[in-house]
């Protein structure tokens, strides 16, 4: 009976193992990523990779990051006494303007101490998110790419879509201005630039070249990051 009960506990534990390995299988099937507030981290995680997703649904072969996702992560991570800082991991071309405002401005609202790393790229509506946080980071071969808002689909040709189009670029603008160190003067310089981008108006920025306009903090890697996170944290 007692080799029974024995058994009988093994094969729960087992069960509850496999559940959560399940779980974990789903999670990056519908995430993209296993960054979930457990109990026992200290230090969260956030992936933000490949496209941002807003309200319309991308094709399945997209690499994409949605923000009805990471909202709720960022409420758990919020509200979870034992989580004391967020690193938030970027590799982007960009995305959603709305999603992607929405997710900076989260971040941004956040008691805990939080450190951004750009490290493949932080493009486009990237940028605000890389400047979300208390402290950014970059690699030193990372790219950011600063341009105008784009639109797609139909476009209804009046005045009124032009002033949606200023505004909604002033908004972008503010935040960045707001949460780095870079000027308005020469953030405008960068998104009107047309001698950097085939085909394009914009300015890409490389590594130091980000640190350098204000736009990012430092270069540095994980380990830079992290130390900087536990810093900010013991404060």
């Amino acid at each position: 009976m007692e080799k029974y009960i024995l058994n009988s506990n093994e094969k729960e534990k087992e069960d509850k193992n496999t559940s959560e390995v399940q779980d974990k299988i789903e999670n990056v099937k519908e995430l993209g990523n296993t960054t979930l507030a457990t109990p026992n981290k200290r230090i969260q995680v956030l992936s933000i990779i490949g496209q941002i997703e807003g309200h319309s649904v991308l094709p399945p072969q997209t690499k994409a990051t949605k923000y009805e996702h990471i909202i709720p992560q960022l409420i758990d991570i919020e509200q979870n006494d034992e989580s004391k800082g967020l690193l938030i991991v970027l590799n982007t071309v960009g995305g959603d303007v709305e999603a992607g405002l929405a997710i900076s401005e989260m971040i941004r609202s956040m008691s805990k101490p939080t450190v951004s790393i750009v490290i493949g790229g932080g493009h486009s509506i990237g940028v605000p998110l890389a400047t979300s946080a208390d402290f950014s980071f970059i690699t030193p071969s990372a790219t950011m790419i600063v341009h105008p808002v784009r639109m797609n689909g139909f476009v209804i040709g009046v005045s009124q879509t032009f002033e949606y189009f200023k505004k909604m670029q002033e908004r972008i603008n503010e935040f960045i201005v707001r949460t780095s160190n870079v000027k308005p003067d020469t953030l405008e310089r960068f998104m009107l630039q047309t001698d950097d981008l085939l085909n394009d108006v914009g300015t890409m920025l490389i590594g130091k070249q980000a640190v350098e306009c204000g736009l990012i903090d430092e270069v540095g890697g994980i380990r830079e990051a992290l130390s900087k996170l536990n810093e900010l944290i013991e404060k």
